[in-house]
């Protein structure tokens, strides 16, 4: 049945007026029945509500290209850059960028500075300063990520680089813990670099590793590998809540100290500068051990990688590896009893 098209009767229209008068409502006001949308800030302006929002990891991966946009951008209000615009200044900051023995053509440069953008139009839809639909980031295509050149290294290459770390350096013993508990950890460099005293476990031989993405883990270490870490807390004085790894003088390390370390060892070892060895090749190598003498969902909780949607299928949540099976890896990687294995 078609709607009526028959007029009102006067007396309808009487009563209806007489009621919005008695309401205070007049019918422009039925016409804009949107609630009012915030003013749109400026670049300047939103940046710094972003920076207070996100985690450390977010802002240090952030925080350059967001100082970036502040400098080019900072008086403009967040709707105003097009889709075009984005990619030009992409493109200025892949022509302007540090040139490093390591770059990969400046790809890297355009995927974050386009995910940094992205980082600051989604918390303005969160809060309702721009509607769904409004992100031009959205817009532009990153980069295809390029496959890592990062590999696993041989023994006898991750022997020399063992014995370099010991026999140089203003802190060789720092550095060859750190070495150290890259190999049997396979941790990224923020889980040594925010590892606390009270994360170690010295009965079980475990640690608390805090990486990415504000995940926690708990990962197996030999007898030795424990030894050495409260032997280094005990001799580098710091409050409890400083991290373990310190200098002699109790000042935590920064990744400042990994520079160093690579950049020495890269002096004596060529191999080491041309390739561009970092303690994450560290990490691809003891995961590839453990990939192939334990298979696959060991080798993926000892990389500490959380669930994902690509998982194939529902079947990875019933191949977790337990705890005692990553303690057997360790013990068979060091060649020392764990208390947890198996």
């Amino acid at each position: 049945m078609s709607p009526s098209t028959n007029p009102p009767a006067a007396a309808d229209v009487e009563a209806a007026r007489m009621l919005l008068e008695r309401l205070g409502v007049s019918p422009s006001d039925l016409l804009n029945t949107a609630p009012p949308r915030p003013q749109v800030p400026t670049f300047t302006e939103y940046i710094q509500v972003v920076r207070g929002a996100v985690g450390a990891g977010t802002l240090r991966m952030y925080g350059s290209y967001w100082k970036r946009i502040d400098e080019r951008w900072g008086s403009r209000r967040l709707d105003e850059p097009t889709p075009s615009e984005i990619k030009q200044f992409a493109e200025y900051l892949k022509a302007n960028r540090t040139i490093r023995r390591n770059g990969r053509g400046g790809k890297s440069t355009v995927e974050h500075f386009i995910s940094a953008l992205r980082c600051v139009y989604r918390h303005a839809i969160a809060d309702g300063i721009l509607a769904e639909g409004e992100n031009p980031a959205l817009k532009v295509e990153k980069p295809r990520r390029q496959a890592s050149n990062r590999r696993a290294i041989g023994d006898a290459r991750l022997q020399e680089i063992n014995e370099v770390a010991a026999a140089t350096g203003d802190d060789p013993e720092l550095d060859c813990l750190l070495i150290r508990f890259h190999t049997e950890t396979a941790c990224r460099r923020g889980g040594a670099l925010t590892l606390l005293p009270a994360d170690l476990d010295p009965d079980q031989c475990l640690v608390r590793l805090k990486e990415k993405g504000e995940t926690e883990r708990w990962q197996p270490v030999s007898p030795t590998l424990m030894r050495a870490l409260l032997r280094h807390i005990d001799q580098r004085p710091a409050a409890p809540t400083d991290p373990v790894f310190r200098y002699r003088s109790g000042k935590p390390i920064t990744r400042r100290r990994y520079d160093y370390i690579w950049t020495r060892i890269g002096k004596e070892l060529p191999w080491v500068a041309i390739q561009q060895i970092s303690a994450h090749w560290i990490r691809h190598t003891t995961l590839t051990w453990v990939e192939r003498t334990y298979g696959y969902a060991i080798a993926r909780a000892f990389a500490g990688h959380a669930d994902s949607a690509t998982e194939p299928g529902a079947t990875a949540t019933y191949v977790r590896a337990t705890l005692q099976e990553l303690a057997a890896a360790v013990a068979a990687l060091t060649g020392e009893p764990h208390p947890l294995a198996q």
